[in-house]
């Protein structure tokens, strides 16, 4: 009856661990997809031009990315609760000050100051979820879960949009509002965050689920059968970083993380500048990137557990061939009218996410286990995010010089090479104990 009720406490606790990290990052959106909502609004009130606006999202970008590499350590060393916890405050905190003042080098700083916060997130998150979450299921589980920022994005993108221009919430407090409403949502949720997980099974007295482990009747009637999540060391980050297949996927990350961050902020403007679409059917169309491309993480984590057997490099090598072979489509398919170019955009969203969620996600705990689940998934995505810093650039250089086309068959370019640093791993499963490699095939 005992290794009942735990069995059944830890179904419980597993839901509640899903649903709680999952509403936690989408939470950060909330003061992350602001930002983009409020940029018009700080131009017209405030008179900041578009190049020094740039430079604050620039900063932003730029901390996000080292943060990934400095958090997902963190994470591992003392816990993902203590240190997302700490980072959901910070981005509270920073959007609650950003309302208070109207000076370029304070709106830079404070700004900063919330990509800090913003970075303790996914990796940290990630390691919850590793720690909680056997290897077998995670392909599945964290194709589900990894739709919390693509829907959180979309969702938060409405809500910043509705308390800045609504006319019934305060409305001489003007540009402040996109970030107050967040801010005040946010707290709640990372209050939420705080009480409501823990980092492992073993916090409340439940068998662990490192690798290959189960929250199971047999398991539970043990009393010995606690498998705590351990945490890493300096000989499992060594580890981690001269594993030539976490450099692969980060470095087919970086590839693309380009392409999704020019799809995200360029979409529309491609399509009123090159297309001639309305702003309205700019806007509605390029959300189809989002809307639709999140079905793309649930279809890869179902591909990589029911037909590849839990290995992740299959499915990024052959979604990231459907990318570009959408990519190279898409100049002929947009030229042939609306529904065609949205069509376009609905696969390559779903091809997209799809490689973004599994390899950022499972396969990132699958590399580190749940000892450095955290380091691993910082560290790619930390890589990854560097592309996020150049993307604007890029597509700046190449629109003004040889046109929106070419920019399509930069990303084909892109697609292809992510997909060579993935092919050598196609056989590739992690050591369940240590993190290392097995070549099965």
């Amino acid at each position: 009856m005992k290794a009942q009720l735990q069995d059944v406490s830890a179904r419980k606790w597993r839901y509640r661990i899903f649903s709680v990290t999952w509403l936690a990052y989408a939470g950060f959106y909330l003061c992350r997809k602001n930002l983009s909502v409020a940029i018009p609004l700080l131009e017209t009130h405030l008179g900041y031009s578009t190049g020094q606006l740039a430079n604050v999202i620039f900063g932003f970008s730029l901390i996000y990315a080292l943060g990934q590499f400095i958090f997902g350590v963190l994470s591992d060393r003392f816990g993902p609760r203590l240190i997302v916890g700490v980072g959901l405050f910070i981005v509270v905190l920073a959007n609650f000050l950003l309302t208070a003042q109207s000076s370029l080098v304070l709106l830079t700083i404070l700004v900063c100051l919330g990509s800090v916060g913003q970075a303790t997130g996914w990796s940290g998150l990630v390691k919850t979820m590793a720690c909680w979450f056997r290897r077998e299921e995670r392909g599945v589980v964290m194709g589900w879960w990894g739709t919390n920022y693509v829907l959180g994005g979309s969702l938060a993108t409405l809500f910043a949009t509705f308390v800045a221009t609504s006319p019934i919430l305060f409305s001489s407090w003007s540009w402040r509002r996109a970030f107050f409403f967040p801010a005040l949502l946010l707290l709640i949720i990372a209050l939420i965050f705080v009480f409501g997980v823990r980092n492992e099974p073993a916090d409340v007295g439940l068998p662990g689920v490192e690798d290959g482990l189960d929250f199971s009747a047999n398991a539970a009637k043990d009393s010995s059968a606690v498998f705590p999540c351990p945490q890493n060391s300096r000989s499992v980050i060594r580890g981690l970083v001269t594993n030539p297949a976490i450099w692969a996927i980060g470095i087919m990350y970086f590839f693309l993380t380009i392409t999704r961050y020019s799809f995200l902020f360029w979409l529309p403007l491609y399509m009123t500048q090159h297309l001639g679409y309305t702003l309205s059917d700019a806007g509605y169309t390029s959300s189809l990137y989002e809307l639709v491309g999140f079905a793309g993480a649930i279809i890869a984590g179902y591909a990589s557990e029911k037909l590849f057997q839990s290995r992740r490099f299959p499915v990024g090598v052959l979604m990231l061939l459907g990318l570009a072979l959408a990519s190279l489509f898409q100049p002929f398919l947009a030229a042939h009218g609306h529904a065609y170019n949205a069509l376009g955009i609905s696969v390559i969203g779903i091809m997209t996410y799809g490689v973004d969620t599994l390899m950022s996600g499972a396969a990132a705990q699958d590399m580190g286990t749940a000892q450095a689940a955290a380091t691993a998934s910082g560290f790619i995505d930390g890589v990854g995010h560097l592309g996020e810093i150049i993307s604007p650039f890029l597509v700046a250089a190449i629109t003004s010089r040889f046109g929106w086309d070419v920019l399509f068959y930069i990303f084909v370019v892109f697609a292809l090479l992510g997909s060579a640093f993935l092919a050598p791993y196609w056989t590739y499963i992690p050591h369940r104990s240590t993190g290392g490699a097995n070549f099965n095939g």
